[in-house]
């Protein structure tokens, strides 16, 4: 199993991502945001998509929509066809996403909203806290992506504050802030030890 950056040379995979991803709507019976052939070409070709392939056979897709100038990105459209489900490919495929969308916009916020627990989890692992919708991005744009979603009726009547799905936020400020911190303390501990040990050897 491959899992690469998408090109131009995928198109021919579009109608079945489109497909894949209606049809898990149907089975699931939760809000998933449909996509038509023509929106995940547009991803494929500007390299913001990541593909899994057995030789040639479609296995999965997840794509990157950028959001506030940049500011925000969001791993969006995770899918693993039917075929290729319960072998752990999506976990695969969300953390090269994941991998990529740092790579291309280090600075950037990324973000998802998902009712499906297993994406949640693989959220979190991945450094993702749940937050509400007012801390994600309030481009007027990618709140119209939901309108294809079964639920949308709720995320407008509560003027985008809360909807089915559970927003969560990965920050690299924030990890980056945490990370300073833990090697100040381990800086900190590690010179402790090197002064007792200083002071011992001095008193014998």
């Amino acid at each position: 199993m491959e899992i690469i950056v998408a090109n131009e040379s995928h198109f021919k995979y579009a109608q079945i991502i489109s497909d894949t991803i209606t049809d898990s709507a149907k089975v699931r019976g939760t809000g998933i945001a449909q996509r038509t052939p023509e929106y995940i070409i547009k991803r494929l070709e500007n390299g913001n998509a990541v593909i899994a392939l057995d030789g040639d056979t479609f296995a999965g897709f997840c794509y990157i929509e950028v959001w506030g100038n940049k500011g925000y990105v969001a791993n969006s459209g995770l899918i693993v066809h039917p075929d290729f489900r319960n072998q752990g490919l999506a976990k695969r495929i969300k953390k090269r996403i994941f991998e990529l969308s740092k790579e291309k916009f280090p600075d950037a916020k990324i973000f998802g909203i998902t009712t499906g627990l297993p994406v949640m989890k693989m959220n979190y692992e991945l450094g993702y806290k749940p937050v509400t919708f007012s801390e994600l991005t309030d481009d007027p744009d990618f709140w119209k992506g939901c309108q294809t979603c079964k639920n949308f009726d709720i995320l407008t009547r509560t003027e985008r504050k809360m909807c089915l799905c559970t927003g969560m936020l990965y920050d690299p400020v924030t990890k980056s802030k945490k990370k300073e911190k833990l090697n100040s303390k381990a800086f900190k501990r590690l010179k402790g030890i090197k002064e007792n040990l200083f002071l011992k050897k001095k008193s014998k």
